[in-house]
């Protein structure tokens, strides 16, 4: 494999390497990202302790002592994780997300919760409504969790209400409050320092640290915002 072919698999310290499926954001890509770290998750080998889906790229860490333990026939804990990883992206299917029913979040767009709505859609020169409309009317895929626990990286937004991250980021933003950076759109998971334009608030917590899966969401989900009543 050339140099600048994908994928690329590389060591991310001693105890997790990375498997880089591209460099740009796109449903293939997440997808093959997704399914390698479903893969794992479902058949897990000694010493593997999780798999993190990135945007075009999966994470997968693990126990060195313990994968050591576990294949002592390899010089380094990495070389036997390595051979694992290629086995089985050789194996991946693309995975059938398509005709899952999108999740369906709530928002309140009121000028309390959309702190940012009216000034993004003077600055995208539509009404406020318009905004709304145009942001409800899609189905937003999940890419990937991180910044917050449970903060889903949701796209792509329409580019007519697409904005760039506030210059001065707010030292609070409430906890389930809906923001736009670019094309990305998001749901704030905890009470947190932010920059995004938020446009409205939703009552779902995405983020239970007492249930056995805490994050609401998951890379692969689909996802539709609908006006709370």
């Amino acid at each position: 494999m050339a140099a600048n072919e994908y994928p690329r698999i590389f060591q991310l310290g001693e105890s997790a390497i990375t498997v880089e499926f591209g460099d740009s954001i796109s449903e293939t890509l997440n997808d093959r990202a997704v399914s390698l770290a479903e893969r794992f998750d479902r058949a897990p080998f000694p010493g593997f302790i999780e798999s993190v889906p990135a945007y075009a790229s999966t994470t997968v860490f693990y126990d060195p002592v313990a994968v050591r333990r576990a294949f002592p026939d390899f010089n380094a804990a990495g070389d036997a994780v390595k051979v694992l990883i290629d086995s089985a992206i050789a194996g991946l299917d693309r995975r059938e997300t398509k005709t899952a029913k999108p999740i369906e979040i709530p928002v309140d767009f009121s000028a309390e919760c959309g702190l940012d709505l009216e000034a993004l859609a003077v600055r995208s020169s539509l009404k406020v409504t318009d905004v709304i409309s145009i942001f409800t009317a899609r189905i937003y895929r999940v890419y990937m969790i991180g910044f917050l626990p449970g903060f889903a990286y949701m796209g792509e937004v329409d580019e007519r209400i697409a904005s760039p991250r506030k210059e001065t980021p707010r030292t609070l933003v409430p906890n389930g409050s809906i923001g736009i950076a670019g094309r990305q759109t998001g749901i704030y998971s905890l009470d947190s320092p932010g920059g995004w334009q938020i446009i409205g608030r939703t009552d779902v917590s995405m983020f239970r640290p007492e249930d056995e899966e805490p994050c609401f969401l998951k890379a692969g989900d689909h996802v539709q915002f609908v006006p709370a009543s």
